[in-house]
């Protein structure tokens, strides 16, 4: 299937913008959960993927989720020990897991460092990708990951999504859902992530950016890289791709391309 083209949502500001999304996510998690029973996302680390969690937690409509039938999955994760502060996972269970009724079963964290495959990051790949594989199955799909119904990545100002970062090898990756990261530009350097394709067989991907210093990447995500060299150029869903922003990120948008919506 096609990549959808992306559609380009700007709000004012950043606390706005993690207002919107996470309002967004309820309605989209709900509208799955009536279509099929049950719904997934991917979350995003970062200032904005942890804001935007935070909100969801105070959100009037956050209980219209049934949370005990959601499957939560991670995009990337830094290959810490389970509990440290720079974990996505502490970060996620901190802003928003840790208030909600959650079956913990459909919690789905990435391997920490200190877990039974020791400080073997490729072990913890492959470990992540079975997990991928045995939920794709037992939901009757033919692919390597569950089909999520959103992804949600935050643009880094390199371009970075999840931990593919430009020309490293992991964003080459064509077959394996998940891969181990090493020497990442961006401290720390061990990572576990998501790769392109896995990312591409959601539903819907939500590329998140806030702040000038996104601006310069979010033209070139929009504009015609590849993903080796613009990461977040790949990033695109099989029914709908959103770049949700504030205005300092939007400022730079490629000329000619007009946001659907500035709200």
């Amino acid at each position: 299937m096609t990549p959808t083209p992306p559609t380009v949502v700007v709000h004012p500001d950043a606390d706005l913008l993690a207002k919107a999304t996470a309002a967004r996510a309820v309605t989209r998690l709900v509208d799955a959960q009536a279509a099929r029973g049950t719904a997934s996302i991917v979350l995003t680390g970062g200032g904005m993927g942890t804001a935007v969690l935070a909100e969801l937690a105070t959100a009037p409509a956050r209980d219209a989720i049934d949370w005990r039938r959601l499957d939560i999955w991670w995009g990337d994760e830094r290959f810490l020990p389970a509990g440290h502060p720079e974990r996505n996972e502490t970060g996620a269970r901190a802003a928003l897991l840790d208030h909600i009724p959650l079956d913990p079963a459909r919690v789905h964290p990435m391997p920490a460092s200190d877990g039974p495959d020791g400080d073997d990051v490729d072990r913890a790949a492959e470990r992540y990708a079975e997990e991928l594989r045995a939920s794709a199955a037992a939901l009757g799909e033919q692919g390597p990951a569950p089909e999520f119904d959103v992804t949600l990545v935050s643009v880094g100002p390199d371009t970075h999504i999840a931990s593919l970062f430009p020309e490293l090898p992991a964003v080459y990756e064509e077959d394996r859902p998940v891969v181990a990261v090493r020497g990442a530009p961006k401290p720390p350097p061990t990572r576990v992530t998501l790769t392109l394709p896995t990312i591409r067989a959601s539903h819907e991907v939500w590329v998140l950016g806030s702040g000038g210093a996104k601006a310069d990447a979010v033209r070139l995500a929009l504009g015609e890289a590849g993903p080796v060299q613009v990461p977040a150029a790949g990033a695109r869903g099989r029914s709908r791709t959103l770049f949700l922003l504030d205005r300092p990120a939007a400022a730079r948008l490629p000329a000619g391309l007009a946001p659907a919506g500035v709200v």
